[in-house]
């Protein structure tokens, strides 16, 4: 109870624009292999109550189907799930009711494909493959949430409100893709944590989303993140947190948890304590990392939780391209370089001068 409460208290900064961590908020680690620096997804696979056994990790971008396993008490890679299925940008990784990893690969940075794709990999046997179209156009996505029934559901990048898309049909391995359709969208509320690197903009952009196991301590939630926050939208207790419920749950009020400070926070993991683990890609000298944030799952399922009601209107963003958080990044790096490289020169010429 002391933690859920010490949660309940230190989340409510988010309400007043607070830009430190939360007490309580702790670095699991920093990640020094390269294969993980544009760390996208994230799951925190083990049994309800205590801490995880294993996190799964997949990275943004194209290549073979691929999942990382790290040991939680130092992100070292420990293993890889994979598959010899050809991926155009993976953005984000789901756990299902068997153990199997979702795989989305979703991203459309130009908003050009014409369909996406899902690749579920199982602890055991071949993987599965589900490709998708949507009844709009393209979409830049970056979110998945899988239900206990095994349905997926995928939320988009758009600024201001977010769609949430489910299959119109039963899923099927190969053949012509599945349509889907839109049955919700998400608006978040204001936020005024700092980092990230869009600013107002960046508070309101889905990146990330996950769904509490089973069992898990203090109730269940499904989990969005922005550049800054996560925000814990509780499912009701003691029920199955299929698809239709967490279409449900997307409809109500979230919790906000600050995630300050993070370079490129794109990936969320609710684990079975009710705690969250945040992962933010490497940007410029700063390494790709995961920190813990315990009781925040918790302290959104209590009685009197400090939820946020979702506006009653869009907010006025324009949806950004979505390139542009890797072209500051790189923009950052450059700056870097060019301020060495002077100083450098400058030092030079002094000695010379002398």
């Amino acid at each position: 109870m002391a933690r859920r409460l010490t949660a309940v208290l230190c989340l409510t900064g988010a309400l007043t624009g607070a830009a430190a961590p939360p007490p309580g908020a702790t670095p699991a680690c920093s990640i020094d292999d390269p294969r993980l620096a544009e760390l996208s997804g994230l799951v925190a696979e083990g049994p309800p109550g205590v801490a995880p056994q294993r996190y799964h990790a997949i990275v943004d971008g194209g290549g073979t189907a691929r999942a990382f396993t790290l040991d939680p008490a130092g992100c070292a890679v420990t293993g890889t799930r994979r598959a010899d299925v050809p991926v155009t940008d993976v953005e984000d990784l789901g756990l299902g009711p068997g153990g199997e990893l979702w795989l989305a690969d979703t991203g459309d940075n130009g908003a050009l494909r014409g369909s996406v794709r899902l690749v579920v990999l199982p602890p055991a046997g071949p993987p599965r493959v589900h490709d998708l179209v949507y009844p709009d156009g393209p979409r830049d996505v970056e979110a998945l949430l899988v239900g206990d029934d095994g349905v997926p559901l995928l939320v988009d990048k758009s600024t201001g409100a977010a769609g949430v898309y489910r299959p119109a049909a039963p899923l099927h391995d190969g053949g012509d893709p599945v349509e889907l359709r839109r049955v919700a969208q998400v608006v978040l509320p204001w936020s005024g944590t700092g980092g990230g690197p869009l600013g107002a903009a960046g508070a309101r952009t889905v990146t990330g989303g996950g769904v509490s196991p089973a069992g898990a301590d203090g109730g269940r939630a499904a989990v969005l993140r922005t550049y800054t926050d996560a925000w814990v939208f509780p499912l009701p207790a003691g029920g199955p947190a299929t698809a239709d419920a967490l279409v449900a749950a997307l409809d109500g009020a979230p919790l906000p948890v600050p995630l300050p400070g993070e370079a490129q926070g794109e990936a969320v993991a609710p684990d079975g304590r009710g705690a969250l683990h945040s992962g933010s890609e490497a940007r410029g000298l700063t390494a790709a990392a995961i920190t813990v944030v315990p009781g925040a799952v918790s302290a959104a399922t209590v009685a009197q939780a400090p939820v946020v009601p979702q506006p009653a209107e869009v907010p006025e963003y324009r949806t950004y391209p979505s390139w542009l958080p890797a072209a500051g990044g790189a923009a950052a790096l450059g700056a870097l370089l060019i301020a060495g490289a002077v100083a450098m020169s400058l030092h030079g010429r002094r000695r010379r001068s002398r």
